[in-house]
C-alpha cells in the first residue's frame, strides 16, 4: 500500500476503499454527505462505499449530480447536507461529482451564493479553514480533483468558472483502480484524454516549479503508454493503476495553472453542458501545442522535445500529430463538428476564454484572433 503525502493524503492501491472508515475517522468525520451521480449509484459502486462505514445510518446520499455541475445542484446538495447536520462530505464519482462536492463544502460553511467564491470573482479571499473537510473517492482516471485545489462549476448565469483555494483542496483521497475496472471504453478514452491534457498542460505552463513539472511528465509517460490498453482491455489492472497514477499527477500539477486547452473547453463546456470535458480537450490539445511551440520557454526549456520523449517519439515534431492521431485511435472525435459545434458559437467560447482563469498561465499569450484560429483548427 503506497501512502503518498503530497498536499492531499492519498491512499493508493486496489483494495484501498477499506481505508474509508479510518479516514473518517482521522477527519472526526462523522455524518457524511456523500456527493454522486445516478450512473455511479447504478453500478454499484455506493453500495461498495457504504458497506466500509460502521454507522450507515449517520450518512446521506446525493446523487443528483449533472454531467457538467451547476448552482443549481450545489444548492440542492447543500440543503441535503443541512437536513442531515452533516460535518464532512464523501465525494465518490468522476470529476463531476468530485467537484461538486467541493462547491458544497464552501457554500455549506460560508454565507452567499456560490458566484462569490469563482476565482474571477475575487473568491479565492472569501474562502476560510472553515470549509468542509472533503473525502475523495475517484471513479474514472481523468480530473485528478481529488487532489486538486479547485472546482469547475457552472453558474446559474451560464459561466463556467474555477472555485479555486487550498481550503477547497480534500483532506483525503482514496484512489482504487479497481473501482474504475467497469468504466465503458468511450468514457475510459475521454477520462485518460483528460488526464493526459493536465499533464502536458501543466508542463508547458511556464511558472518556475521543477518538482511539479517532474510529476507532470511522469504522469505523461504513465498516461500515454497505458491508454489504449486501459481503453481496449477494460480488465487490464496495470493500466488502470498506471491511468489513476497518471490523472492524480497531473492534479498535483495544477499549482503551475494550464492553459488554452481549458480556457477554450471551459467555455465550450459553459455554452454546452452536455459537452464531455475530456473529449474537448483532447480536440484542442493538437492546435495548442503547435500555438504554444512558438513561445520562448518551449524552446529555451526544450519541453517539447521532453514530452516526445516521454511519449516515445522520434521529433518534438511530432507531438501534436500523435495527440491527433491517439484521439482518434481511441474512438473520440478529432473534431468540433463531430459533437455539433459550429462557427455561430465563436463568439461566445472566445469571449469565455479571455475570461477564464486558465488563460492567464498560458506559454503564449492568446489574443481573441489566436481563439477563433484554434476553434477553426480545431473544427
Amino acid at each position: 500500500m503506497a501512502l503518498i503525502q503530497y498536499l492531499t493524503q492519498v491512499q493508493f492501491d486496489f483494495g484501498a476503499i477499506a481505508l474509508l472508515q479510518a479516514e473518517c475517522t482521522r477527519l472526526n468525520i462523522r455524518r457524511p454527505l456523500l456527493v454522486t451521480d445516478a450512473g455511479v449509484r447504478a453500478a454499484g459502486l455506493v453500495d461498495r462505499v457504504l458497506a466500509q462505514l460502521t454507522d450507515v445510518e449517520r450518512v446521506a446520499v446525493f446523487d443528483s449530480t449533472p454531467p457538467n455541475p451547476n448552482e443549481a445542484a450545489v444548492r440542492a446538495a447543500v440543503a441535503a447536507w443541512r437536513a442531515l447536520g452533516a460535518d464532512g462530505v464523501i465525494a465518490l464519482g468522476g470529476g463531476s461529482s468530485i467537484d461538486l462536492a467541493k462547491g458544497v463544502a464552501v457554500c455549506a460553511t460560508h454565507e452567499g451564493p456560490l458566484r462569490q467564491f469563482a476565482l474571477i470573482e475575487g473568491g479565492l479571499a472569501r474562502i476560510t479553514a472553515a470549509t468542509a473537510p472533503i473525502i475523495a473517492i475517484p471513479t474514472t482516471a481523468g480530473t485528478g480533483s481529488e487532489v486538486g485545489r479547485g472546482a469547475v462549476l457552472i453558474l446559474d448565469d451560464g459561466r463556467k468558472v474555477g472555485v479555486i483555494s487550498p481550503h477547497v483542496m480534500p483532506k483525503a483521497a482514496i484512489c482504487d483502480p479497481e473501482l474504475t475496472l467497469g468504466l465503458p471504453a468511450l468514457l475510459t478514452a475521454a477520462t485518460g484524454m483528460d488526464a493526459i491534457a493536465h499533464c502536458m498542460e501543466t508542463f508547458m505552463a511556464p511558472a518556475f516549479n521543477p518538482p511539479a513539472e517532474g510529476i507532470a511528465l511522469d504522469g505523461l509517460r504513465r498516461g500515454w503508454a497505458h491508454i489504449e490498453r486501459a481503453t481496449t482491455t477494460p480488465g487490464d489492472r496495470e493500466a488502470r493503476l498506471q491511468m489513476m497514477s497518471a490523472s492524480m499527477q497531473g492534479a498535483m500539477a495544477f499549482q503551475k495553472g494550464l492553459g488554452c486547452v481549458h480556457s477554450l473547453s471551459h467555455a465550450l463546456g459553459g455554452v454546452n453542458p452536455k459537452l464531455h470535458h475530456g473529449t474537448l480537450n483532447a480536440i484542442f490539445l493538437p492546435g495548442v501545442i503547435a500555438f504554444n511551440s512558438a513561445a520562448p520557454g518551449m524552446q529555451q526549456e526544450h519541453k517539447l522535445a521532453r514530452m516526445a520523449q516521454a511519449m516515445q517519439l522520434g521529433d518534438a515534431r511530432d507531438v501534436a500529430p500523435a495527440v491527433r492521431d491517439m484521439t482518434a485511435r481511441l474512438g473520440l472525435p478529432t473534431g468540433l463538428a463531430a459533437l455539433g459545434v459550429a462557427p455561430p458559437l465563436f463568439d461566445r467560447v472566445i469571449a469565455g476564454a479571455l475570461a477564464d482563469h486558465s488563460h492567464r498561465t498560458n506559454p503564449r499569450e492568446a489574443s481573441a484572433e489566436d481563439y477563433l484560429a484554434l476553434l477553426h483548427g480545431a473544427a
